[in-house]
């Protein structure tokens, strides 16, 4: 599982509508039938329109200046391994949304204690991916896209009488090139724009900044974490506690769900790796045989290649150690490894 929360941002600020955002999850909707599309959802209703949430989520700002986010996005973004586990049922995705949202509510450090109740947010559920210039596999294949670019270049060259050459021949280089590219998707290379394919179900959530009444913010880009201050001469909590937030999300889906969730796509071993690699490792080489195939498995679908590494800790040889630290670390950074 996967979850971003990011502000609100456009053009230098904050001051623009919701409207682009929601304008944007309707794309895939564009020549469906009604029966075929997805709509915008909240927690009691199925169905929201899309003037209904630009107009409550622009009308929800009191009190806030120019330069505040006025909401927040955020994406959930199940694994493929999670996807299978419910059948890809969007009915399902939105049960777990409502779960969410209940968790992302209790992760305020405020007092009296917030529920779901207090907070505007409208989801929408969205089936496809494309591939776009940050994805690991688009920048590893781009020297053989600027390589097929220049050949093609030196083609149309030839055939304006501009320079001479066999384009039969540059046409044999580039068709070779096509298929040495690293990553390739249904026998072509992989490029941006690309359809992803398999299920690429995720969510989008838009959360408004202020509380459903308007009266307060609510903001989960605060710098304290779960904290108290004193406010005129008053002890006052404050904070967004993210730690929380994103294990109760992982720990809902696998109650409601039933999912055997692998020790190399949980919080605890993303946090754990950063923090402690070594006893990361440790954990990862002392796994049952069926849970390190795994763990490998989900390693290897990230592109990342794993060396052998001994069973205990005991065998943990430093070269191998630093070695897989390198591999793993490289996946993450990327965004390959979906935890």
């Amino acid at each position: 599982m996967y979850i971003a929360i990011s502000a609100q941002y456009q053009g230098g600020g904050f001051k623009g509508s919701v409207r682009n955002l929601a304008n944007y999850l309707e794309k895939e909707n564009e020549g469906k039938t009604p029966e075929e599309q997805e709509y915008f959802f909240n927690q009691t209703e199925d169905s929201v329109q899309l003037e209904e949430v630009v107009r409550e989520i622009d009308g929800n700002t009191a009190k806030l200046g120019k330069d505040d986010p006025k909401f927040y996005s955020m994406v959930v973004s199940p694994t493929q391994r999670e996807i299978k586990q419910i059948g890809n049922d969007p009915e399902k995705l939105r049960e777990y949304t409502r779960e969410l949202m209940k968790a992302y509510a209790d992760s305020f450090n405020r007092e009296p204690k917030k529920t779901v109740d207090d907070i505007k947010y409208y989801a929408k559920i969205e089936h496809e991916r494309f591939y776009k210039e940050t994805d690991k596999k688009i920048q590893e294949n781009q020297p053989y896209a600027n390589k097929i670019l220049e050949l093609k270049n030196e083609i149309r060259q030839i055939e304006r009488g501009e320079q001479k050459g066999n384009v039969d021949r540059l046409k044999l280089r580039i068709a070779k090139l096509e298929r040495e590219a690293p990553y390739q998707q249904n026998g072509k290379r992989i490029v941006n724009g690309m359809k992803k394919e398999g299920h690429q179900t995720h969510i989008h959530i838009i959360v408004s900044r202020r509380d459903m009444t308007n009266s307060y913010s609510l903001s989960p880009g605060s710098k304290y974490k779960a904290s108290e201050t004193e406010l005129n001469g008053k002890d006052i909590k404050r904070g967004f506690d993210r730690d929380k937030f994103f294990k109760t999300a992982e720990k809902t889906f696998d109650k409601k769900f039933g999912y055997d969730r692998n020790f190399v796509e949980s919080y605890r071993g993303k946090n754990l790796f950063v923090k402690d690699p070594k006893k990361f490792f440790a954990i990862m080489a002392g796994l049952s045989t069926s849970q390190k195939q795994v763990a490998f498995k989900l390693l290897h679908k990230s592109g990342i290649h794993i060396p052998n590494i001994p069973t205990n800790k005991a065998q943990l040889a430093f070269k191998a150690f630093k070695k897989l630290k390198r591999v793993i670390e490289k996946g993450i950074s990327s965004g390959g490894i979906e935890i």
